[in-house]
């Protein structure tokens, strides 16, 4: 375990991963994805895993949008939200 005091300043765009989790994501329609659970990565680029609860006599489910700018256009840590282009049934 490291302190956080100890964690290098990071650049522009960059993110500890540890501080994306718990961030609700949206879409670029407004609609609320869910909220990442846990990041993973698949060896090219970091991949968010997002919590969808259920709803509507569905079970919850897990998406997983790639944390790439193609896909995330906006990470706000002080709304707590993650943008991204990317909807709920893909």
């Amino acid at each position: 375990s490291i302190s956080r005091q100890s964690f290098p300043p990071l650049e522009d765009g960059e993110f500890y991963w540890v501080d994306l989790m718990g961030l609700s994501v949206q879409n670029l329609q407004g609609e609320v994805l869910g909220v990442v659970r846990d990041l993973m990565d698949n060896g090219a680029h970091p991949i968010l895993r997002v919590a969808v609860p259920a709803s509507e006599g569905k079970k919850s489910s897990e998406l997983l949008i790639p944390f790439v700018d193609q896909f995330v256009t906006e990470v706000d840590q002080v709304a707590k939200r993650i943008k991204a282009d990317w909807e709920s049934d893909y």
